[in-house]
């Protein structure tokens, strides 16, 4: 009877364990060449927010087309975003003297180079400098991860590892060779499914994170076997340390 038991208890320990190969990341490393970088800008979508700076070489010429600047206002973000130029349901922003121009299909950078050729070409500055940001840019990390939650970036690229870093890391217990990617781009959600256990998925799109992702991570098998029945590891010794003592006194 006792063997039976310890059998027992040594099977839902091992079932409670994750192995090695479940929690390292990227695990064919080493075979890994060394690899160009591909920088990708994301499109402008339905309820960005820009940031828009026109200069000129006469200063006080580029004043029309900037927004006043609120005394006091500092730059946080929260006032940027307030003061900032909000991308309408058809894709559109209102440009002092410019008018309502189209952002779709452009790239902030893309957006700064019309808004340029329009000051140039209606002849409203000679030779402009154009600066457009996305300034309420963020990522969603949800799951079984250290600090789930919503997380702002002001970076024009941040990679998938990096917003997970913001969120504290995946938990020893998250899934890595599963990590759910949900993404919305222009009018269209996909869900994709990454594995961060080997290294493929660093040369495809889904390397650099986009605005508005939400990326959740899902509980490893070892989580979801003892869900509702042993929350952790702990607690698992401590109850087969019960049943050892109590199988001991029942067997004398």
């Amino acid at each position: 009877m006792n063997r039976y038991l310890m059998l027992c208890l040594l099977g839902l320990l091992l079932n409670a364990c994750a192995s090695k190969k479940d929690v390292l990341y990227m695990q064919d490393s080493e075979s890994y060449p060394d690899t160009p970088i591909t920088y990708t800008n994301a499109l402008l979508q339905t309820n960005d927010v820009l940031r828009i700076q026109v200069s000129a070489i006469v200063p006080e010429m580029a004043v029309p087309y900037n927004r006043p600047v609120q005394q006091g206002g500092g730059m946080n973000a929260q006032m940027l975003s307030l003061e900032g130029y909000l991308v309408s349901e058809d894709l559109t922003i209102n440009f002092p003297v410019l008018g309502t121009l189209s952002v779709a299909g452009k790239t902030s950078q893309e957006l700064g180079v019309v808004i340029k050729n329009l000051l140039e070409e209606g002849g409203h500055l000679k030779d402009p400098t154009v600066d457009v940001r996305l300034v309420n840019a963020k990522v969603s990390v949800l799951g079984i991860v250290n600090n789930p939650g919503t997380y702002a970036f002001t970076e024009q690229n941040i990679t998938l590892l990096q917003a997970l870093g913001y969120a504290g890391d995946l938990a020893i217990n998250g899934r890595r060779d599963d990590i759910m990617l949900i993404r919305e781009v222009e009018g269209v959600r996909r869900i994709t499914h990454i594995d961060l256990t080997t290294t493929a998925y660093l040369d495809t799109e889904f390397n650099y994170i986009k605005p508005n992702d939400v990326i959740v991570v899902n509980p490893n098998e070892p989580k979801i076997k003892s869900a509702g029945f042993i929350s952790n590891p702990a607690a698992l010794l401590g109850i087969a340390s019960i049943l050892i003592s109590t199988a001991i006194l029942l067997t004398r």
